[in-house]
């Protein structure tokens, strides 16, 4: 029975996204992100980014990054995740990209969000939380941040972060597709020790 409500669900869900068009955010909202090390609070801005403010919320409303994987974590530097639990919802969104938004001047500092991406035009659902002050290398990219953490960074600081880039490495990398070909079930198996959200919710205002 709970292997068929889980299919039912991630049916519904993949209904959902192929059903949804262009979704426009609030100006403002948070996003609760439960993980298996706590609540992590993030201060989303539409003004920042808007085409990747529109994609996240796109994104945490449909569920897209319930139970997702912290996946590829530097430590003291990022924490990255994205890449959604099940293989095919992975596999339908990786190549859904959204435009670049301009730099507005909100720097890679400590605590901040924005979307990793290998080319121009390039996001599509993964994102990092900046673990330390990286505006000396992610503002030339640049890499456009969306949001910063309002609550937990002591949470996303202790994020199991010792498999590095073992556990699919970056977008750049090109070490990926295990890991949406196999989803959870890969991840679990090959790193059992990772971190992962368990919910992401837009909070009430």
């Amino acid at each position: 029975m709970p292997a068929m409500k889980s299919a039912l669900s991630v049916a519904i869900v993949l209904a959902a996204f192929a059903a949804q068009g262009s979704v426009t955010a609030p100006n403002a909202f948070k996003v609760r992100l439960e993980t298996t090390k706590g609540a992590i609070v993030v201060d989303v801005h539409r003004d920042w980014a808007p085409n990747g403010v529109d994609r996240f919320y796109e994104l945490v409303t449909s569920g897209y990054y319930d139970n997702a994987a912290f996946f590829r974590i530097r430590k003291g530097t990022w924490a990255q995740f994205g890449i959604a639990a099940d293989p095919r919802l992975a596999q339908q969104w990786r190549t859904k990209t959204i435009p670049d938004d301009p730099f507005k001047g909100v720097s890679n500092t400590r605590g901040t969000i924005a979307y990793a991406f290998k080319d121009p035009n390039g996001r599509t659902t993964q994102v990092f939380i900046n673990l330390k002050d990286n505006s000396a290398t992610h503002d030339k990219e640049p890499f456009v941040v969306f949001g910063e953490v309002a609550q937990g960074m002591d949470v996303a600081d202790s994020l199991y972060a010792e498999y590095g880039e073992a556990a699919g490495g970056g977008i750049r990398a090109g070490h990926q597709d295990p890991v949406f070909e196999g989803g959870n079930a890969y991840l679990k198996n090959k790193f059992p020790l990772l971190d992962y959200i368990t919910t992401a919710r837009v909070m009430p205002r």
